[in-house]
């Protein structure tokens, strides 16, 4: 099973190199694909103008110089994989449902099925609409029962001699209609027909050769990483390690199929394996390092803290009535922080000291503004001495002020807390420390 994305199918070139790492192997029999995406920085995702067209139509604004962008790519790349596919009988069909007022999900999704028709051709695959495989419930939630006995049905059960496209991102409601995953969802796409026809792996293609130890924008040519855990995997992404739609991992977890991050650009790197938690033979060493900047710590004192039940409720309590979440909580005896993303925060902040400081009567209150959170992830921790000494090692030869220190109940993670201005200093010196 493979799953391409946009970068992978932005131009005919890009459609050449997919065509040649499906067809090298015949146990590629499900393929999913994207909607072309930018053939360089200065590019338009498809994606992008198809809700451009949407919003055009929606404030009553011609869209025929936008959707005159959207034919060009697509003729562009038949013809220049001199494909026979009247591709222009489906975009007049498209732009056609677009005029007459077809939803944002529809309009959105006509990206991947327009490539799906095109990729299909070139590969002489079957096509076989997302409508007919994945499903949602009249609530527009995911409906997993459903969509596994169509994918059976359909895909499964019967006897096809040639490999099958599914356009990603879509599927459709009851009554047909279509419904979008968020965006990226091309991955969630892939991981349910992977799940659905019990593959032995997903493959994920895109434009990197799977994670790296950390951003590569901080540290000059990290690591790569050849195997990660699922569990890992979501505490990476979470503090902005992404490669992957979080919720790609979930219809195959329940399975134990493994995800393979590959590189388009180049096949012959291995890339990053992501396992179940069974699977993993890591040890001693750390998997990655990521973290995030502008974060807010409602640092609150009270004598007695402990012994006052429900004060840490109440405390969460005056964020929940303002709509904030919260990303973690150390405590001592007589002392608790909260930690929240100041874009949560905005223009909330006063009205939430004012209503804690009323609801907890706290001796004490500071907002400590401008701090980063910097995660260092690995299973093989919790079974290894002295890791924590040695982050806390690297960060004191650099200087950095640690501010908070949290370590999660499954000994996975160890996250610190910097001044902003000291992040990209912190993840350096935490990588030199495990290189």
């Amino acid at each position: 099973m493979a799953k391409f994305g946009g970068s992978s199918l932005a131009n005919a070139e890009q459609f050449n190199k997919v065509k040649n790492i499906v067809l090298e192997d015949k146990s590629r029999k499900y393929v999913v694909p994207s909607a072309p995406g930018k053939r360089c920085s200065e590019d338009y995702k498809i994606t992008d103008l198809f809700y451009l067209c949407h919003a055009h139509v929606q404030q009553k604004i011609p869209f025929n110089d936008v959707y005159r962008l959207i034919e060009e790519r697509y003729l562009g790349i038949v013809k220049d994989l001199e494909l026979e596919l009247d591709i222009e009988k489906y975009l007049k069909e498209v732009k056609e449902n677009i005029t007459n007022g077809a939803s944002a999900d529809y309009t959105a999704s006509r990206g991947e099925y327009l490539n799906g028709l095109i990729l299909a051709d070139f590969l002489g695959f079957d096509f076989v609409d997302a409508c007919e495989l994945i499903k949602f419930d009249e609530s527009g939630y995911y409906d997993s029962e459903t969509t596994d006995k169509a994918i059976y049905q359909v895909l499964v059960k019967e006897s096809r001699e040639k490999g099958v496209v599914i356009p990603g991102f879509y599927g459709a409601m009851p009554d047909d209609e279509i419904k979008t995953f968020t965006r990226s969802g091309s991955d969630v796409s892939g991981s349910i027909i992977a799940h659905g026809v019990k593959a032995d792996l997903y493959e994920n293609w895109t434009d990197v050769s799977g994670f790296l130890m950390t951003d590569p924008r901080i540290v000059e040519n990290p690591k790569p990483i050849a195997k990660i855990t699922y569990k890992e995997l979501r505490e990476l992404s979470y503090m902005g390690a992404s490669v992957l739609h979080e919720d790609a991992v979930f219809p195959v977890l329940e399975d134990g199929i493994p995800i393979n991050i590959r590189n388009t650009n180049k096949p012959e790197d291995d890339g990053t394996l992501i396992v179940g938690e069974n699977k993993s033979d890591s040890i001693g060493a750390i998997t990655g390092i990521a973290g995030r900047k502008n974060f807010t710590v409602l640092a609150i004192e009270k004598t007695l803290m402990n012994s006052e039940i429900g004060f840490g409720r109440r405390v969460l309590s005056v964020l929940e009535s303002h709509g904030v979440s919260y990303e973690n909580t150390p405590s001592g005896i007589d002392t608790m922080s909260v930690i929240v993303d100041d874009v949560q925060i905005k223009g909330k902040l006063d009205k939430i000291i004012k209503e804690i400081k009323r609801t907890c009567n706290p001796d004490s209150l500071q907002a400590i503004p401008n701090m980063a959170l910097i995660a260092t992830v690995g299973r093989g921790m919790a079974q290894t001495v002295g890791v924590a000494a040695r982050i806390f090692g690297a960060l004191a030869k650099e200087s950095v002020n640690i501010r908070m220190i949290d370590q999660g109940s499954s000994e996975m993670n160890i996250i610190v807390g910097v001044e902003n201005h000291e992040f990209e200093k912190a993840i350096r010196a935490i990588y030199r420390e495990f290189e």
